[in-house]
Order: structure tokens, then C-alpha cells, then sequence
């Protein structure tokens, strides 16, 4: 993909010192962190490039955009991979990155979202390899990804994803593929897509969520295709429910055939990249098409958050805040 806009060293460097005056840390009180970053005065830059993310996707132009040189932490430490998140706990003393991910979450309007069950609520998550986690279906592992979404198989799903580079070693060759749904109805019949918006559908919840909450196992039933494009799916593992009609199983071959087909966005991040996408307009996954050193791919480390659509869409979530943390789902 091409980005929609490249920061100069400049804006990288004035953005930089900005967020790393941003007080408090987001691992120990949230709140008080975006406080900080909600008094940040974005350079126009960075609000019209943000401006055009939203209405893009408002207009259904695009669901997936990038920005480059972005600003990162100054010093990205090495994360012991039997427990990163910990390591980073102890590491990580600036918060430039997490900074920069609020202030853009503030400015395309999709408040940020998180699950209590995950690594104590943090709205920031990393997606590294976790040792335990190798070759296993999660994000979360050095494996690749089948076409998904995020947490298909959970009923609180985030609307857009926002991925950041902090370490990307450029000699592994991996990439991000994203599908909208849109691309994905154009190789659908009228016939199919109507069996698709059933619940005849299910979907098991992946390695890392049934470890860090033992009450999620599987969705329960649900449809493929909801509103008016979006998607919930994920590659293998979604399945037809034993008493769903013959043409439910016709249907998701359908599903699989036209994933095969339809246009697709990839792009291979970078150091200081940020890939947003829609989460459940679209599907993604993660390819490794050529690793040189398993060790190092497996040091790849992106900061990721999940956001709401708008704020009216946080707001139906109120009843389910834990701890009365606004975007904070109690799972």
C-alpha cells in the first residue's frame, strides 16, 4: 500500500517531542494518560490527514490507510518473549508511541477500546511472539495468519485497528493483507449472501483468549455477513452449526471461494509505519512470505489499539464498562 501521507523528519521530530511531554503512563492509569494527550494541540498536518481517514471511510472510499516516519519511542527495548507484556512493564519508561495512537484515535473520532480480560486492560497491546504461543493460530505467536477479524469469535468486536511499527527487522518479509467486505459482496451471490446473514455459523475462540479467560470457548451462533458489508469470519475456524440447513455449508464455500478472488491491500510495515483498518468492515491477515532468521522475525513487535467507530458506538457499550472505564469492555 501507499501511504497517504509521509511525515518529514520535521513533523516526525516536532510530533516526537509533543507526545513525550505527555504526562502520566497509559499501563497504570489510562485515564489520566489521554487527559494528557487530549491537551495536545495536533499540528494541521496531522488533522487533515486524519480528516481524510474518516471521511474516507465514511464514504466507503477506502478502509485502509497508512502513514509513515511516524513518531516511535526513541528507544525501543528488547522484550524477553516468555512474558513481553511484563518485560515492557519494567522497560518501557517513554510513551511516545501510545501517545501517538490516542491522538490519532482523537482525531478520526473512534474513541479507543479494550477488553479486561487482556493483559490487565491495557488499551495499548502488543503483538509479538509470546514463546508459549509458537506456530499457534493467535496473534500472539511467530505463525502466520489465516483471513480473520479480531476477536470474530467475542460479541464486544472493535470497528477499526490501528497497527504502529516499533520494531519491523526489514530482512523478514512480512506483510499485512486486508479485504474489504465490500470487495468480498462483489464475488457473492444475492442467494449466498442471504444465507450468510443467518446465524447458522460459529466460531471458536482462538488459543489466547481461552487462556486469559476461561469462559470463552466458542460464539455461540452468528451470521457471516452483518449490516450492510460487514464480515465476521475467520478463515478455518468459523464452521456451520450441525442442525444448519444443506445451503449454510454451500454458502461459506462461497464465502472461501470468493476470499480466494477478491481484491486485496497488503503492505509490509516498517519501523515508525501506521496501518489502520477496519476490523469488522473488512478481513486481514498476516503473511510470512520469506523468514531469514526465525529468531529475529519473532522479535517483530507492533503497538496495537482497537476502536470504536464513533462515539456513539462507545456510548451503546456504557452498561458493560469495567470499572466504570470508559471503553473498557468487562468480558
Amino acid at each position: 500500500m501507499e501511504p497517504i501521507h509521509v511525515l518529514t523528519p520535521d513533523q516526525r521530530d516536532e510530533l516526537t517531542a509533543v507526545l513525550g511531554a505527555v504526562p502520566g503512563n497509559p499501563y497504570r492509569d489510562h485515564r489520566e494518560f489521554v487527559a494528557g494527550v487530549a491537551e495536545v494541540d495536533a499540528p494541521r498536518f496531522l488533522v487533515e490527514v486524519c480528516e481524510r481517514v474518516r471521511q474516507d471511510r465514511l464514504t466507503g472510499l477506502s478502509e485502509a490507510h497508512v502513514l509513515r516516519n511516524c513518531p516511535v519511542d526513541p528507544h525501543i527495548p528488547d522484550l524477553d518473549l516468555d512474558d513481553p507484556v511484563a518485560d515492557k512493564y519494567r522497560k518501557k519508561t517513554t510513551f511516545v508511541g501510545e501517545a501517538f495512537l490516542a491522538l490519532v484515535a482523537r482525531l478520526t473520532r473512534t474513541p479507543l477500546m479494550a477488553y479486561g480480560s487482556r493483559n490487565n486492560g491495557d488499551f495499548f497491546t502488543d503483538v509479538i511472539a509470546i514463546n508459549k504461543y509458537s506456530g499457534m493460530q493467535t496473534g500472539f505467536s511467530d505463525s502466520e495468519l489465516p483471513f480473520h477479524n479480531d476477536r470474530t469469535a467475542h460479541w464486544a468486536r472493535a470497528d477499526h485497528i490501528a497497527l504502529l511499527g516499533m520494531r519491523c527487522p526489514q530482512d523478514e518479509v512480512i506483510y499485512t493483507t486486508f479485504v474489504s467486505g465490500r470487495a468480498l459482496l462483489r464475488y457473492l451471490s444475492d442467494e449466498d449472501q442471504e444465507i450468510l446473514r443467518q446465524p447458522y455459523f460459529t466460531t471458536s475462540f482462538d488459543v489466547f483468549s481461552r487462556a486469559t479467560n476461561s469462559t470463552q470457548r466458542s460464539s455461540g451462533a452468528h451470521p457471516i455477513l452483518e449490516g450492510d458489508h460487514s464480515i465476521r469470519y475467520l478463515e478455518t475456524t468459523t464452521t456451520v452449526l450441525p442442525d444448519a440447513p444443506g445451503e449454510a455449508k454451500d454458502a461459506l464455500l462461497a464465502m472461501k471461494n470468493a476470499l480466494v478472488v477478491a481484491e486485496k491491500q497488503r503492505h509490509r510495515l516498517c519501523d515508525g509505519d501506521l496501518l489502520l483498518f477496519a476490523n469488522q468492515d473488512g478481513l486481514h491477515s498476516r503473511d510470512r512470505i520469506e523468514i531469514l532468521d526465525a529468531d529475529r522475525a519473532a522479535t517483530r513487535w507492533l503497538l496495537k489499539t482497537y476502536a470504536f467507530r464513533d462515539q456513539a458506538r462507545a456510548d451503546s457499550f456504557t452498561g458493560r464498562w469495567k470499572d466504570g472505564v470508559p471503553g473498557l469492555i468487562d468480558d
